[in-house]
């Protein structure tokens, strides 16, 4: 009999970064809160099944748009289907999976009983034999894809579930609120990346699925790019070794949080997702992990005290939360302070940490309101705020933001965010720049 490895998952870590300093009155306290995940470490008992390779179990269904828009131009749906073709094929051993065509309604291609094959050399040729049958017909409810994958997933016993969308349309054929049910009905159920390709696609709707369920977005603007892009975003699924990750922020009497938001790699506010966790404690979902690192912001609000007193405001662990029993805890801590001083250098200086990523949610922010004034035809009030996205990228060094931004607008001085609109912009470009508008650059510590 062989002898596998113990599953290894990351070790996480936990640094905070504030001026902890406050005036008198003062009430807010900012920190940036950095968790790292490292390979090595074992967890132990209570992650769910494991493979032979001694790896996390998984279970993937990819679902693809086959409603018929995919026919223009007819190469798409080709590049479509050997993209899904390349992504089962980095499936490693072990790993259940689905494949999920979507229209109007979602049908099941491979392996069509219910159910997840398991990943082999005999299923993945098989999978790649039933995606010939794929054709474009119909029209797009994509709320009924990401149910049936949650039917599909849930059937598995598996430590990981994710899956991957592909749209290159309009969801036209189902109303917003049941994509919204259906964004519910999945959250936290299975992590999904969506892509939409081509330049038909509603930007929102793209990153509005991916945000619900804790995975990237992104355009596919060629559809020859399919292929590699899938690739990668399987490999990454592959090295996820842990999932339903939780940030546990438990605060004092008196405290109040006003928010927290991943600040990086991308902004993604987490504040309305808390779930209650016994006594001034509540968790906020941050997925599944690989071997990476994280930033987010936490500000709270502290009861005012006197110069001189000092207070925790806050402790951030990590944990993964059970169905029943308390929640696993991942040995992870970190603490928010806050000290009360008259003097103004202390109480005045800006963490350098919390500047930053400050500036990176404004940019986001920022470049939606731009586009989006571009446009209904508010040229000058576009111009301002791409202007001040212009201004932050350039502080921030942000280079792949400020890169995308200069196909929108000319850039006059950056340094002071003046810029024109340009009279002609691709479409693509536009698209790009505002689903890729949440990505942020890592401040240097």
């Amino acid at each position: 009999m062989a002898n596998f490895a113990k599953p290894s998952v990351p070790r996480f870590s936990v640094d905070v970064y504030q001026n902890e300093y406050l005036p008198e009155g003062g009430r807010e306290v900012n920190a940036i809160v950095t968790v790292t995940a490292t390979g090595g470490g074992t967890l132990g008992a209570g992650l769910g099944p494991g493979t032979p390779d001694g790896r996390p179990s998984a279970a993937v269904a990819i679902m693809v748009d086959c409603s018929g828009s995919m026919d223009y131009p007819p190469a798409k749906m080709r590049n479509a289907r050997d993209a899904t073709a390349a992504a089962i094929d980095t499936l490693r051993d072990g790993t259940r999976f689905a494949v999920i065509a979507g229209t109007h309604v979602a049908t099941e291609v491979y392996p069509g009983d219910g159910g997840l094959a398991v990943a082999s050399p005999t299923t993945r040729h098989r999978a790649k034999q039933a995606l010939r049958r794929l054709g474009a017909g119909g029209g797009t409810a994509i709320g009924t894809w990401l149910r049936l994958a949650d039917r599909l997933l849930s059937s598995a016993d598996a430590t990981l579930r994710h899956g991957i969308l592909l749209t290159d349309g309009r969801n036209e054929h189902e109303t917003p609120e049941d994509l919204r049910a259906a964004l519910d009905a999945c959250a936290g159920r299975f992590t999904c990346d969506a892509r939409g390709v081509g330049t038909d696609w509603e930007v929102k709707e793209v990153t509005g699925i991916a945000s619900a369920l804790l995975g990237t977005a992104d355009i596919v603007a060629d559809p020859a790019g399919l292929a590699a892009d899938f690739t990668r975003m399987m490999e990454t699924a592959m090295d996820k070794e842990v999932a339903d990750v939780a940030l546990r922020v438990w605060t004092p009497v008196g405290t109040a949080i006003r928010y927290v938001k991943q600040v990086a790699p991308a902004v993604e506010d987490l504040t309305a997702r808390r779930t209650e966790a016994g006594p001034r404690a509540g968790d906020y979902p941050t997925g599944s992990w690989g071997d990476e690192s994280r930033d987010y912001h936490l500000c709270v609000e502290v009861p005012p005290a006197g110069l001189g007193r000092e207070m925790l405001a806050a402790r951030v662990s990590l944990v993964i939360p059970q169905a029943e029993g308390p929640a696993q805890n991942l040995g992870a801590q970190g603490l928010v302070r806050a000290v009360w001083t008259d003097d103004m250098a202390a109480s005045t200086a800006i963490s350098p940490q919390v500047a930053h990523y400050t500036g990176q949610a404004e940019l986001a922010h920022v470049i939606r309101q731009g586009l989006d004034l571009r446009k209904v035809g508010d040229f000058d009030g576009a111009t301002a705020k791409l202007g001040r996205a212009v201004q932050l990228a350039s502080a921030s060094g942000n280079a792949d933001t400020a890169k995308l931004l200069s196909k929108v607008v000319d850039v006059v001085d950056a340094a002071t965010g003046t810029v024109r609109l340009k009279t002609r912009v691709a479409e693509a470009d536009e698209m790009t720049l505002e689903t890729r508008s949440t990505k942020t650059v890592r401040v240097k510590k």
